[in-house]
């Protein structure tokens, strides 16, 4: 499950003041659009760099203050640092900013179904069903299931599987806001989820299709380690408009 978003809208933010959060901020702040390579804050430290389809370049990382398996991870267009976000160990959505708007959601404490990383590799299928609250006070009801598909794929020499999902997110007073479903891959070495191919409507009837899937993996020592810069799909986000490879993952990365 990648993290829940509203279709063809800037994703929202997170309330919570953490020194890690705000930390991360001050860096990508700093960062010029056009920086080579990525350095996570002091107490932090990056793990993967990953190239995916529609033009985005994500930065996979953990920090020594965050509760035990919480990752952060840092999206990169060609404009520069745009989005971020905290799962823990069990892929659930904590927090994300849209670092262009400032705008940050966090997920609430008390949900009818958490998500659940280790249920879906368990089982093979995990339902969920939970809000999130934006810092302007917008709460949003997201309800779905991922489940593995059977298939597992080898992707620059990563062992991945691929899943199937669905989710539907509603707005307070219950108006279905955005419809999504596809397929998303998922590590079990290192407990994420990573974006797809996927359609999704929102609550106007307009629909989209994109593809987030990662091509290429970076790891400490390897070529293409911390780079910013986005290298597939670029020209066809040119012809699609500025801001269309903004990441969708909607629940799960946090489920990205």
């Amino acid at each position: 499950m990648t993290h829940p978003r509203r279709a063809n809208r800037a994703p929202r933010i997170h309330r919570q003041a953490l020194t890690v959060g705000t930390a991360v901020l001050l860096t990508l702040f700093a960062l010029p659009a056009g920086a080579a390579n990525f350095t996570p804050p002091s107490g932090c430290k990056l793990e993967i760099t990953v190239q995916n389809r529609s033009c985005t370049v994500s930065q996979h990382y953990r920090c020594s203050g965050d509760a035990p398996g919480d990752q952060w991870v840092t999206y990169f267009t060609r404009e520069g640092a745009t989005y971020q976000s905290r799962i823990d160990r069990e892929t659930r959505w904590m927090e994300s900013t849209d670092l262009r708007t400032g705008l940050v959601d966090v997920l609430e404490d008390a949900a009818e179904d958490h998500a659940s990383f280790s249920t879906l590799a368990r089982t093979g299928q995990d339902d969920f069903d939970f809000w999130t609250r934006s810092n302007n006070g917008e709460r949003l009801h997201h309800v779905g299931h991922d489940e593995l598909t059977g298939e597992k794929v080898q992707i620059d020499g990563v062992a991945l599987e691929v899943t199937r999902f669905e989710l539907i997110t509603y707005s307070e007073s219950g108006d279905v806001l955005i419809t999504r479903k596809g397929q998303q891959f998922i590590s079990r070495a290192q407990g994420r989820f990573y974006g797809g191919v996927e359609t999704s409507q929102d609550w106007t009837g307009a629909r989209e299709e994109t593809n987030d899937s990662p091509v290429s993996f970076s790891f400490p020592g390897q070529p293409g380690f911390g780079s910013t810069t986005p290298e597939y799909d670029c020209d066809l986000q040119m012809v699609r408009g500025q801001g269309a490879g903004t990441p969708r993952q909607l629940m799960k990365e946090s489920r990205t």
